[in-house]
C-alpha cells in the first residue's frame, strides 16, 4: 500500500520531519497539505516537493483558526485521507528552574494544540468512514527523560489520547498511529525552551549525530501503510527503551474491540 493520490495534511512542515514528510509522501503522489507558521519555508518545502500541494499557514495554538483551517483543507482536497500532528516544541531545562510558562507554552503546543485539531477534524472522518491520524511522539512519551518533564508530560499525554481514540474508532473505519522518534538530526534541540522560555540555541550531540530525517520518516511512511500503530523510529539504547515501554497488539485489538462490542453505550446507561 502507498499513498498515491491520497490527501496527506502535515502540520509543522516546514522543517524536520515534517518537511521530510511531504518529500516522501509527495515521492508516492500523495496530496498534500503543508501547515506551519512560517509561509516562505512551507513554499520552498512545496518546491522540494514539486507536485499538488496547498500552502496552508496557522498558529496551532490558535483555536479560532482550526474551523476555517479544516474547512480548506477538507474542500480542496474532496477529503482528508491523513493527518499528521507534527507541530511541536522540545525543552531542556531541569524542572527546579523551569519557570511555569514554559509548562503552560509546551502543553499547549505540543498536547492541546494536536488535540483541538484532531477534534476539529476528526467528525468529518467519522461520517465518511475512513481516515489516518498521526501523532508524532517522541521516545520521551515513553520514558520520562531529564531536562524534558514538561515535553515528557506533553507526550506522554499525547500518546494516553491517540490509544483511547483509536479503541473509540477503529470500528468506524479510522486507523490512529502513534510514532516515537528517537534522536533524529533535525532543529529541535536547538530551538528547545530554556528555564526561563528562551530558545536555547545549540543542539544536542545525539541530535547531530542522530538519524537523517528522510530515512526516519521513510520507515514512518512504510509502517503507517502497513497499519502499524506504534511506531518506533530509533536506534541503540533509545530503541531499546521504546520497546520495552511498547504496547501489546494483543492489548490494543482487546480494548478496541469493548468499544465494539458497546462499552460507551453501557457507561453511558450506568451498566460498567
Amino acid at each position: 500500500m502507498t499513498f498515491a493520490g491520497q490527501a496527506a495534511w502535515i502540520t509543522g512542515a516546514s522543517s524536520g520531519i515534517g518537511a521530510a514528510l511531504a518529500r516522501v509522501l509527495a515521492g508516492q503522489r500523495a496530496r498534500l497539505v503543508l501547515s506551519g507558521r512560517n509561509v516562505a519555508a512551507l513554499e520552498e518545502v512545496a518546491a522540494q516537493c514539486g507536485g499538488e500541494a496547498l500552502i496552508l499557514p496557522f498558529e496551532t495554538t490558535d483555536r479560532a483558526a482550526l474551523p476555517p483551517a479544516v474547512t480548506r483543507a477538507w474542500d480542496w482536497s474532496g477529503g482528508i485521507d491523513l493527518l499528521v500532528n507534527n507541530a511541536g516544541i522540545s525543552q531542556r531545562s531541569l524542572a527546579v528552574e523551569t519557570a511555569m510558562t514554559v509548562y503552560d507554552r509546551i502543553i499547549d503546543v505540543d498536547l492541546l494544540a494536536p488535540i483541538a485539531l484532531t477534534q476539529e477534524l476528526l467528525p468529518r472522518m467519522v461520517a465518511r468512514g475512513s481516515g489516518r491520524i498521526a501523532m508524532i511522539s517522541s521516545i520521551a512519551g515513553k520514558v520520562g527523560v531529564p531536562m524534558r518533564t514538561a515535553y515528557s508530560a506533553a507526550k506522554f499525554g499525547l500518546a494516553g489520547y491517540a490509544d483511547a481514540l483509536r479503541a473509540e474508532t477503529a470500528h468506524l473505519g479510522l486507523k490512529v498511529h502513534n510514532i516515537y522518534p528517537g534522536s533524529i538530526r533535525t532543529g529541535v534541540s536547538r530551538n528547545a525552551l530554556t528555564a526561563d522560555g528562551s530558545a536555547r540555541g545549540v543542539s544536542d550531540r545525539a541530535i547531530e549525530n542522530g538519524i537523517d530525517p528522510d530515512e526516519a520518516v521513510t520507515q514512518m511512511v512504510a509502517a503507517m501503510a502497513r497499519d502499524e500503530r506504534e511506531i518506533i523510529v530509533a536506534v541503540g539504547k533509545e530503541l531499546e527503551m521504546g520497546e520495552e515501554r511498547r504496547m501489546s497488539d494483543s492489548l490494543m485489538d482487546y480494548v478496541a474491540a469493548m468499544v465494539a462490542a458497546g462499552y460507551a453505550e453501557k457507561m453511558n446507561a450506568g451498566g460498567e
